[in-house]
């Protein structure tokens, strides 16, 4: 009996790793094991009051229907009028369009630009989910790295590089606050970037979820330097900033032209966001900003307390992040010692080091391969539990005898 032929796509397409490793401590959790879960990008707080308040006002006056495809009106205001004050982008509501979290835009900004074999700068270790975006068009991406001893940020010759010399050079992914490393890119970056694409064919999809994580200074825009509305789709989300990850809210800017197109690419494939989440977004904006950063807040300190306790482990090198709740240390001497790979040593703290304890987080090559030889940790657990994770962490790798074993039981994470 024959069967369909799954497209080349579907049969290599790859997803975010975090969740794969997230089930895996979930199962030992409910094995009765104790796991530290710092493996997932969510926030720990829950969401704000009147976000919470105007979501469920708005199921009970019946708002559970079909929205506007571009969202409601009322919101995309509110928005234009927040990322104006707060970010000094000069958007109108006709530059809003709302979606199901920031994570379709990446879909939407490579069917609005990309051709089959045009070019796209990614800089790793990047977000895991925009290969697959880029690819699904037929679009080629070009890595370049993004270095520690740099601070974690983008270098810009090579976004000259790419732009003036590379083949079919079509568009750059920026994220910043930079998930996983924690680096920010500067005002002086962002308006170089922008004179270096100002006026060519190049599109730019500027990553923005972290927009107030950003720990020295504030958070700069690429939309907020001049004439970049043709150039570039902005997105962010309301999961990190009102701990509304489960809402699915999230929104791009970018000029009215393509607003339009996008809307359109909504209303061919979800239809809509849903209104009661779109009006629980706009309570938000409205007024919950002193609960935002009061989560801001106690985000930084937990970042500095993981960092400060990461530093008293030998062989590990660690920035204070710039911004984001990750944190980034460099592990390489410990894997090259114990002859794992940076994933395996995650899995191996989730699963091998203990048979009571574990400590969930991702291996740097989950996010590329520039990411190899680091770890991403998430602050996403008590001031505690931090510090727990990170006296089992330096334990667990000098068990030489339990890493051999899990090696042996899992000889994919053996350092070649």
């Amino acid at each position: 009996m024959s069967l369909p032929t799954l497209s080349t796509f579907a049969r290599g397409l790859t997803a975010e790793t975090a969740f794969d490793v997230l089930a895996v401590a979930k199962k030992l959790q409910a094995a009765g094991k104790d796991v530290i879960s710092l493996q997932i990008g969510d926030s720990p707080f829950p969401t704000t009051a009147s976000a919470i308040k105007a979501g469920k006002a708005a199921i009970d006056a019946g708002l559970t229907r079909y929205a506007p495809s571009l969202g409601l009106p009322e919101f995309r205001a509110t928005i234009a009028a927040t990322v104006k004050a707060e970010f000094g982008i000069p958007a109108t509501a006709d530059n809003v369009v709302v979606a199901p979290g920031a994570k379709p835009f990446e879909q939407f900004f490579c069917e609005l630009f990309l051709e089959p074999g045009d070019a796209v700068l990614v800089f790793q270790p990047a977000f895991p989910t925009y290969e697959p975006n880029i690819v699904r068009r037929g679009a080629v991406p070009v890595y370049r790295p993004l270095r520690q001893e740099q601070d974690f940020r983008p270098d810009i010759a090579e976004v000259e590089k790419f732009v003036k010399h590379t083949p079919r050079a079509k568009a750059i992914f920026l994220n910043s606050p930079h998930n996983p490393t924690g680096g920010v890119a500067t005002k002086d970056d962002l308006k170089a970037i922008a004179d270096i694409v100002r006026g060519t064919n190049i599109a730019v999809f500027s990553d923005e979820p972290y927009c107030h994580m950003v720990w020295e200074g504030k958070h700069h825009s690429l939309l907020a330097e001049p004439d970049m509305f043709n150039h570039v789709v902005s997105a962010f989300t309301f999961s990190k900033s009102y701990s509304m990850s489960g809402w699915r809210c999230g929104y791009a800017i970018a000029s009215t032209a393509n607003t339009d197109l996008i809307g359109k690419m909504i209303n061919t494939s979800l239809s809509c966001a849903p209104p009661f989440v779109q009006l629980a977004g706009k309570a938000a904006l409205e007024h919950d900003t002193a609960e935002r950063d009061k989560a801001m807040a106690n985000f930084h300190s937990k970042v500095k307390l993981l960092v400060d306790e990461l530093r008293k482990v030998p062989d590990v090198t660690v920035l204070m992040p710039k911004g984001t709740f990750y944190v980034f240390p460099r592990v390489e001497p410990i894997c090259k010692r114990l002859g794992i790979t940076s994933h395996g040593l995650a899995m191996y703290l989730l699963e091998g080091a203990d048979d009571e304890r574990g400590v969930g987080c991702l291996g740097g090559e989950c996010f590329g391969a520039a990411g190899q030889g680091f770890i991403r940790m998430s602050t996403a657990e008590p001031d505690a539990r931090l510090v727990q994770a990170v006296a089992f962490f330096a334990d667990a790798i000098t068990r030489t005898d339990r890493v051999k074993a899990y090696l042996d039981s899992h000889p994919k994470y053996r350092l070649s």
